[in-house]
């Protein structure tokens, strides 16, 4: 078994452990002595409660955690996990509703009406509530192909307060919280460690790596089209733990706007005391990052990512980059120990114009001995070109099936090259994806 998969097991096995444990306390408090409406009720309220805690966990950015899974598919995780416990909240709902309006005999509505008002906490739960239906509208994708990036980002961030809001009615007069000294020490230490794990790694830890290096803009290149590399100098950059291949959500104190967050990719070796970012102007804020000024603050949060040369035992080494998902690429291509001739990067791009870092893949291509191939042109009905329908992967990569394979870029077409590196017979645990979405 594969580190990788043996890190997929544990996070599944845990998640189910947890909601394992809040079904034996349920059933322990006679929920399945008294199984009804109201039972069941309770029931889908406890489980929504521990998959919404389990949610912050999984995008508290944990190192430990962070480095285990990668962002990408804690982000799926948190995405099947968000949707599931809203569900399930909507359930508690309306069962606890339905079951006290059989006891009153009144109207759905009205006993619905009379439990917002009258219930400890129960006003705090309803705005959470609201502000959760929000944001679950807002993260389906029909809608976040509707909205630029600050924006969903910002409504995204209403979650915090909707869960903040949402859950301690329940520790106020849940009876199931409350039934036994187990019961409240579980869910107390799972909103602890949950409101500390945030605490600590979304504000704490970026806060203090922030005024230890103090990062400031020092000059910015123009790469091509719509495409900025930033470079930026700090103070003890040696004892920041980044590695080629991963991330930072960036934020740059250069006027209205700063305190929205963007991922962007280390484009080069990290060395020195100097830092190199690599940005596409693809209107969602990215754009002023070709008007930095010289000495621009930076406020960083990470490092994130997997992509990185540690899963690369040496021999036979094939990238494949789809427009900006060179950045972290190129940067793998500067730190990892092949041998001349053993590493080929493949480039995904629409044009010639679009190509980046040409200068410096000739200068791998010149003293390292790496082979780039570049595929242009408009798009096709698999993750090549159109020109290119009916070729495969063995054709343009011969040793790909010996191969550590390294595949960033846009999800759709990260997801196809995927597919062809399997089907070239690439074993699963040496494929390692990176993908660019939100």
């Amino acid at each position: 078994m594969t580190a990788r998969r043996w890190h997929a097991d544990a996070g599944g096995v845990a998640a189910a452990t947890s909601l394992l444990l809040v079904t034996a306390l349920w059933a322990g408090h006679g929920g399945i002595r008294d199984l009804g409406v109201l039972s069941a009720g309770r029931l889908s309220g406890l489980w929504s409660a521990d998959l919404l805690l389990i949610q912050v966990l999984l995008m508290a950015r944990i190192p430990i955690v962070e480095r285990a899974f990668g962002q990408d598919r804690l982000a799926r995780w948190h995405r099947w996990t968000g949707f599931t416990s809203f569900w399930l909240m909507v359930l508690h709902i309306v069962l606890i509703t339905v079951a006290y309006t059989g006891t009153d005999s009144r109207s759905v509505l009205g006993e619905l009406w009379d439990l917002v008002l009258d219930y400890p906490g129960m006003l705090l739960a309803t705005a959470g509530t609201l502000l959760l239906v929000m944001v679950v509208v807002t993260s389906m994708r029909a809608a976040r192909r509707r909205l630029r990036y600050e924006s969903w980002h910002l409504l995204h961030l209403y979650a915090y307060l909707g869960v903040g809001l949402a859950l301690p009615h329940q520790l106020w007069t849940g009876a199931d919280f409350l039934a036994s000294p187990l019961a409240t020490a579980y869910w107390w230490t799972l909103y602890a460690v949950s409101a500390g794990a945030l605490v600590a790694y979304r504000l704490g830890l970026p806060v203090w790596r922030t005024r230890r290096h103090r990062l400031v803009v020092s000059h910015v290149v123009p790469e091509g089209p719509g495409l900025t590399s930033v470079y930026l100098a700090g103070r003890q950059l040696g004892a920041l733990p980044v590695r080629a291949g991963q991330f930072f959500q960036w934020r740059f104190l250069d006027g209205p706007g700063w305190s929205r967050a963007h991922p962007y990719s280390l484009s080069a070796t990290p060395h020195g005391d100097r830092l190199r970012i690599t940005v596409k102007d693809l209107g969602d804020g990215s754009a002023r990052v070709s008007s930095l000024r010289p000495g621009t603050r930076a406020l960083i949060e990470g490092p994130y990512g997997r992509l990185t040369g540690e899963s690369y035992p040496g021999g036979p080494v094939t990238l494949l980059a789809c427009g900006i998902g060179v950045t972290p690429l190129l940067a793998l291509l500067g730190e990892l120990r092949y041998r001349p001739g053993e590493a080929t990067l493949v480039y995904r791009a629409r044009s010639e114009a679009e190509i980046a870092f040409r200068g410096e893949l000739e200068w791998f291509a010149r003293h390292r001995g790496v082979r780039v191939v570049y595929l242009l042109g408009s798009r096709g009905p698999s993750w090549l070109p159109a020109q290119f329908a009916g070729a495969t992967l063995p054709q343009v990569v011969p040793r790909i099936g010996a191969s550590e394979v390294y595949i960033c870029g846009p999800e759709e077409w990260a997801a196809e090259a995927r597919s062809a590196a399997r089907a070239a017979g690439v074993p699963a645990a040496r494929v390692h994806t990176e993908l660019f979405s939100w």
